[in-house]
C-alpha cells in the first residue's frame, strides 16, 4: 500500500495545476496593438473571442473578451460589417486579423481606390 501512495504522490507533482483560461481583452479599440491586455478569465469562460466592427472598410473597432460560449459569425450591413471569431487556448485571440476575410466588396473597393489614386497622380 505504501508504494502505491508514494507513486501517486510523486505522480501528482508532475501534473500541472488547473488554471483559468487567459485571453486578450479590450473594448472598442481602433488598433489591435491596443488589445493586448492579458486577462485571467472567470471559471465559466471556455473561449476567447474577437469581434471586429468595420464601417465602410475605413474604420474598424476591435473588442476582445472571455466567453462561456461563442459563435463564429459574419454579418454584412451594407455600410458596415461585423465579424466575430472564437478560439479555446490561452491567449489565442492575439491577432485581430484572423477574423478578416477577403470579401468581393473589400477587394473591389481596394482595387478601385488604387486605380483612382494612380490615375489622379499621373494626371490623366
Amino acid at each position: 500500500m505504501k508504494p502505491l501512495l508514494i507513486f501517486m504522490l510523486a505522480g501528482s507533482l508532475f501534473v500541472p495545476p488547473a488554471g483559468s483560461l487567459k485571453c486578450y481583452t479590450c473594448t472598442m479599440q481602433l488598433s489591435n496593438s491596443k488589445c493586448q491586455r492579458e486577462t485571467d478569465c472567470d471559471g465559466n469562460a471556455t473561449m476567447c473571442s474577437t469581434e471586429i466592427l468595420s464601417a465602410v472598410s475605413l474604420l474598424s473597432f476591435i473588442t476582445k473578451d472571455c466567453r462561456s460560449s461563442c459563435r463564429v459569425t459574419y454579418k454584412n450591413y451594407v455600410v458596415a460589417e461585423r465579424i466575430s471569431s472564437c478560439c479555446d487556448a490561452d491567449l489565442c485571440n492575439l491577432s485581430g486579423a484572423g477574423a478578416f476575410g477577403t470579401s468581393p466588396p473589400k477587394l473591389a473597393w481596394a482595387v478601385g481606390t488604387s486605380l483612382a489614386w494612380t490615375i489622379l497622380r499621373s494626371g490623366l
